[in-house]
């Protein structure tokens, strides 16, 4: 067994774990495995383990490996900043996105997906820490956003996504969740309770976010090592 598919086996094994704790179905959990930075070599060898659903951060890194694994049926998601100017690539590579933030990025998904391609899946992207260097709406804004997206063509609004701040205190972790959770539920009460998505919770949080109700954990280290990024 090599090292990815020991890797992807613990943390399946973690997620069911956190899964059984929480009082939850394991499989109500889907695993994307974060493969920012690795190569497509990475990529191939989680996918002989049943990884299927991967998550990448960089447009040009991501579209030149979705095309070097373009026969292997994968399912793609974009869980980077994305720059009104980089969302064509997105729009016409990706199956989700999870990282919308405001309208004009979704309205310009929205014109840019061909279509002869299903509906994008769209994740709200919601600052729950305030930081100011984080990417997200605020919490108040997101009912509204989530509204408007909701309206447009050839996007499917499927939930929410958050990147808290990082914290070793688990009580921290689940506030932060549960705001995430707490607001899904206030656009579902408004929208007849359509979203089914909490994308939330990382290699070292996602016990919290699983017991606060994320139904996809974003998962990069735990699965693939630490990165080592060139300056």
């Amino acid at each position: 067994m090599t090292s990815i598919a020991a890797n992807l086996q613990a943390v399946r094994a973690r997620i069911a774990a956190a899964c059984v704790a929480a009082g939850r179905a394991p499989g109500s959990v889907e695993l994307l495995a974060v493969s920012k930075t690795w190569p497509a070599d990475s990529v191939r060898a989680a996918v002989a383990a049943g990884q299927r659903a991967f998550g990448e951060n960089y447009v040009q890194e991501s579209v030149d490996k979705i095309t070097q694994l373009g026969g292997l049926g994968l399912e793609w998601h974009f869980i980077g900043p994305l720059q009104s100017n980089k969302t064509r690539p997105v729009a016409e590579n990706f199956a989700w996105v999870h990282t919308v933030d405001r309208l004009k990025i979704a309205e310009r998904l929205a014109a840019q997906r061909p279509p002869n391609l299903p509906p994008l899946q769209i994740c709200v992207q919601v600052n729950v820490s305030g930081e100011a260097s984080k990417s997200g709406c605020a919490p108040a804004q997101a009912i509204d956003l989530a509204v408007a997206v909701a309206k447009l063509p050839g996007l499917r609004l499927r939930g929410l996504m958050a990147i808290p701040e990082p914290s070793a205190d688990t009580a921290r972790q689940r506030r932060q969740f549960a705001m995430l959770r707490q607001t899904l539920e206030q656009i579902n009460a408004a929208r007849n309770g359509e979203l089914d998505t909490l994308s939330m919770g990382m290699t070292d949080d996602l016990e919290a976010a699983i017991m606060e109700g994320a139904t996809m954990v974003r998962i990069g280290t735990a699965i693939f090592g630490r990165r080592e990024y060139t300056l």
